[in-house]
């Protein structure tokens, strides 16, 4: 635990972890609540010299120079601010460093220059899906004794014998459905809101696999198999006791309350599962699928391999015998609509013939990723590459798969080009320049959730850098992905960094509360002030200009302040700091991207585009 005492976040902003070395580095420095009767005075440090100081040797900085106003000292309307920016991005040499005010002599937090700067947290971070595990123990060595928990709802009633929700006393429908990972800051399970993690967790592995050690202290570290396919594992094998002999797929399994007990070890509410649904269903075909094709190419992971192909072909046929169902989930079983719209069933259903595509030498499933891929998002909505990262994922690995047809592949590919650089390009070029923090969003995506947006904006981003024409396009896409990642490791106006409790991984300022049934009550309530905090890693909602709870005040701010570092169900704060297995992914997938050499995004991409570049 940490003093309560620490000080407020310094207006000299910095990626709290740091900064690989060749990375572009601006320090941002920030006015806050600005307003335009400020007089100069006010905002004087906007504009002085700023050094570059290596804490091993703080009488000589290493770098000076003036930092430069933002639009000319206009205020931002979505932060209420007036900033300046720093750039130091000639210093590259490795160690710890802070930026300090050559006038007032104030610094920012501390942080590192090194090729790896962000393993540490890229661990802590994926270690959130441990701490999400239901009917599993948490215990030394692989938990902190901080967060240790008894294996969860395996009790009398529970997910070893869950009963169907629409006919609760009929024991004969009661089925095993242990395992897998709560949701959120709930414990319930839901087979369609874990999907999309599941894809960008496997694709985060695709594309950087030497990025994936087996060395995350989680119970299977040292098994030969990288730790992130451990934890998907996890999950999948929860997948595998949600799906009837038929092949369809029972859609949620969770508590009829919400009166959850201290820990979720020691709660001994019923559980109840939901009906068998399309939705449910085709995401357990694609997610099988995927994890096949991962898989395969471990000779211990073969026969589980064969298991999720032999699955997902059961799951798919029932799939396509049965109408697609968008009201399958009546909420008796709190909380959250696992429902799911035609359109985004339709992508897990190209999701599932993409991958499938490989698995069998079937023409059908090509046949089906031609007839459907267009009714899809983001090609029903150009946007939709915020929502359905996976969908354009799978299409873009599709393209390059040896057993895609040619002349589909071609067709994808050209696609893929209008879309990127016809039609998103014009959105996502240069908006560094739209907001003094370096991570601009319209003010529609500030809604509940919003740092996972924020991470799918820095993943487009880097997707584009890697197929643009020139070296100057890729610098310039590098730089903003980093911006969105930057932003949530504390160059935000709050100078928070967005992920729980990291005082012990680097950062100085970090989310000290979220809403969760567990770790975010009682002990474990703050970082700064209970006995343990919550356990670290987790990404917060984030700012929620759509916030509907009762804190004064709250919705009224500019949206990228609507924010509070609180916990408390009384004041809705489950819109705002709730973490999520669907938020905790974009992070990571967008970590792991940017946790690779620079040089190496430009020569191991893996998109479709096809643009080379020129220096």
């Amino acid at each position: 635990m940490r003093s309560s005492a620490v000080a407020p976040p310094p207006n000299i902003l910095v990626d709290q972890f740091g900064y690989r070395p060749s990375d572009t580095k601006v320090a941002v420095i920030q006015q806050a609540n600005a307003t335009a009767e400020d007089a100069p005075s006010l905002y004087q440090h906007l504009t002085d010299t700023f050094q570059v100081v290596n804490v091993a040797a703080p009488d000589v900085p290493v770098y000076v120079a003036a930092a430069e106003l933002w639009e000319a000292g206009k205020i931002h309307d979505q932060s209420g601010d007036r900033a300046a920016w720093f750039d130091f991005s000639t210093v590259q040499t490795p160690g710890e460093y802070v930026v300090k005010n050559a006038r007032t002599g104030e610094t920012s937090a501390q942080f590192a220059i090194a090729p790896d700067v962000y393993q540490d947290v890229l661990k802590t971070a994926t270690r959130m899906y441990y701490y999400q595990r239901s009917g599993f123990e948490k215990a030394p060595p692989h938990a902190d004794p901080r967060w240790t928990d008894r294996a969860a709802f395996l009790g009398p009633g529970q997910d070893p014998e869950a009963r169907f929700v629409d006919d609760k006393e009929n024991a004969a429908l009661a089925r095993d459905m242990r395992g897998g990972w709560f949701d959120a800051g709930d414990t319930n399970k839901y087979i369609t809101f874990a999907a999309q993690p599941l894809h960008l967790l496997l694709s985060a592995y695709t594309q950087n696999p030497a990025l994936w050690t087996d060395d995350f202290n989680i119970p299977e570290s040292g098994n030969g198999i990288p730790d992130l396919l451990d934890e998907v594992r996890y999950e999948l094998d929860w997948f595998q006791r949600m799906q009837d002999d038929d092949g369809g797929v029972f859609i949620k399994l969770g508590a009829l309350e919400y009166d959850a007990a201290r820990t979720p070890g020691r709660d001994r509410r019923p559980r109840f599962y939901g009906p068998k649904c399309s939705s449910s269903t085709i995401d357990l075909a694609s997610t099988f699928a995927h994890a096949a094709v991962v898989f395969r190419d471990f000779p211990a992971l073969q026969a589980e391999a064969e298991t999720l192909e032999a699955r997902s072909l059961q799951a798919w046929d029932w799939f396509n015998r049965n109408p697609i169902q968008t009201e399958c989930d009546t909420q008796e079983i709190k909380a959250g609509d696992a429902d799911r719209d035609p359109a985004v069933q339709m992508g897990g259903a190209v999701l599932a013939a993409v991958y499938l595509s490989q698995l069998r030498d079937d023409p059908q499933f090509h046949t089906y990723v031609r007839e459907h891929y267009r009714e899809t998002r983001p090609f029903d909505n150009a946007m939709g590459v915020l929502y359905a990262s996976s969908v354009v994922d799978g299409l873009v690995a599709y393209s390059q798969f040896p057993k895609t047809p040619t002349d589909f592949a071609a067709q994808l590919s050209a696609d893929f080009s209008a879309l990127f650089f016809d039609q998103l390009s014009p959105f996502f070029e240069r908006t560094l320049d739209l907001d003094p923090y370096r991570a601009y969003m319209p003010d529609g995506q500030y809604h509940w959730g919003s740092n996972a947006v924020k991470s799918n904006f820095g993943n487009v981003n880097d997707a584009i850098s890697a197929a643009a024409a020139t070296r100057q396009q890729a610098d310039m896409y590098t730089d903003q992905a980093l911006g969105y990642l930057h932003y949530l490791h504390g160059v935000n106006p709050l100078g928070m960094v967005y992920l729980t409790n990291m005082y012990d991984v680097g950062a100085e300022y970090s989310a000290n509360e979220m809403f969760h049934e567990w770790l975010g009550r009682g002990i474990y309530k703050n970082a700064l002030t209970s006995p343990s905090g919550p356990a670290p890693g987790y990404l917060t909602g984030g700012p929620n200009n759509r916030y509907t709870g009762p804190a004064e005040g709250l919705a009224e701010r500019p949206i990228m302040r609507a924010y509070l570092d609180r916990s408390d169900s009384e004041l809705y704060m489950w819109e705002i700091t709730e973490p999520s297995i669907t938020y905790q992914a974009p992070y990571i997938r967008l970590l792991s991207r940017l946790s690779r050499s620079p040089l190496a995004s430009q020569s191991s991409t893996s998109t479709v585009l096809k643009r080379p570049i020129v220096n």
